[in-house]
């Protein structure tokens, strides 16, 4: 008989392979809350294998922290003796973070993404709408607009019509200088709930996507509890919570130090929070007030968020919480600077921090 049998493919158990990456996974998100330290993450792994049996006889934890090594995630601290995660493991994180945030935000609906400078940009963009009157010929999708045909018309008689038409608009490669300010007050992990492991996984997922697709853009991470400071973007998984107050005003006016010495015309701020400001310098000492929205502390905060608004440094802020009286602090704070708010959960935290990064590349600031 000629032709082909098709029958049904089993493949073979790789039951080391499959533990091994399903141990990964856990392990790496296990790295992120216990801020970077795999002794600890090792030992929850543990614990987490007694109790749901990850592992089984031909793999277990010991191999797996072997095959760490091996694969070059884990070294060993000469004076200690403890492990500690490679510079690889870190390059791992902002990967997978990218891929974990950003590459949900690619599957998104057409015309999803608002296209703000449209005409003849300097390279292809990859967002796909209707056409508009005055929209170039050149920027007309073929293939999409022929399929649109077909599905509108059908295959009788070929029919295209204006209806039936899709562009892609092509982008001008701008420079764009961002400054991600991550609060590390202790209320980020107050009530049983972890904010700043998914604040950690943002910032991860947008340096890669800087350092990969916009290479020459500039990325500044700071943080701010008391005080504010920078910290690199290697540094980002050990990132930690603090016995901390909120100093917005800090962290402001660094975010402000750093954009000042930029070049590039177009500069903004997001910055992640989950409460209101709560602390000033004055001077050398600290003023502090928990109770409330202190006047002397909120006004220091709308004057430098005005500040911003004069050098056409807008704020995009991303509120973690629901609050009815932090809502209305941000509301002020925005309409002051004249930039962006959200009140985000956890879960769709990065996507909007995406679309805000994408929306604010395409306009002239």
């Amino acid at each position: 008989m000629i032709g082909y049998r098709f029958t049904e493919y089993i493949p073979e158990k790789k039951e080391s392979g499959d533990t091994f990456d399903n141990l990964w996974n856990i392990f790496r998100e296990l790295l992120l809350i216990t801020s970077g330290d795999p002794n600890e993450a090792l030992s929850w792994l543990t614990n987490l294998d007694k109790q749901y049996n990850i592992t089984n006889e031909n793999y277990g934890i010991g191999d797996f922290i072997e095959e760490l090594r091996e694969k070059g995630y884990l070294d060993e601290e000469r004076k200690t003796g403890k492990l500690k995660i490679t510079a690889k493991t870190e390059n791992d994180f902002r990967k997978n973070a990218l891929e974990e945030i950003f590459g949900k935000l690619r599957k998104s609906g057409k015309g999803d993404h608002n296209t703000f400078i449209s005409g003849r940009g300097e390279e292809k963009g990859v967002d796909i709408r209707d056409f508009q009157f005055g929209d170039s010929p050149d920027n007309i999708s073929i293939t999409d607009s022929l399929r649109n045909a077909q599905i509108n018309h059908g295959f009788g008689e070929f029919m295209l019509t204006e209806d039936d038409l899709e562009v892609v608009d092509n982008e001008y490669k701008t420079q764009t200088s961002t400054v991600l300010m991550i609060d590390i007050s202790h209320s980020m992990i107050l009530y049983g709930e972890d904010r700043i492991t998914p604040a950690k996984k943002v910032a991860m997922a947008l340096s890669e996507l800087i350092l990969s697709k916009y290479k020459k853009d500039t990325l500044d991470v700071i943080v701010f509890g008391n005080d504010a400071w920078q910290i690199s973007i290697k540094d980002l998984p050990y990132l930690s919570v603090g016995p901390y107050h909120t100093n917005t005003v800090a962290g402001l006016e660094l975010a402000m130090d750093i954009l000042r010495k930029r070049k590039n015309q177009n500069k903004q701020i997001f910055m992640i929070t989950d409460g209101k400001p709560t602390c000033m310098k004055v001077g050398i000492k600290y003023y502090k007030n928990s109770f409330g929205l202190d006047p002397k502390i909120l006004k220091k905060t709308m004057n430098l968020g005005a500040a911003c608004r004069r050098l056409n440094i807008p704020i995009t802020t991303f509120m973690i919480a629901s609050d009815p009286y932090l809502k209305q602090f941000v509301k002020e704070f925005t309409a002051v600077n004249n930039g962006n708010a959200y009140y985000s959960d956890l879960q769709g935290l990065g996507h909007l921090v995406f679309e805000d990064f994408k929306k604010n590349r395409r306009k002239n600031l």
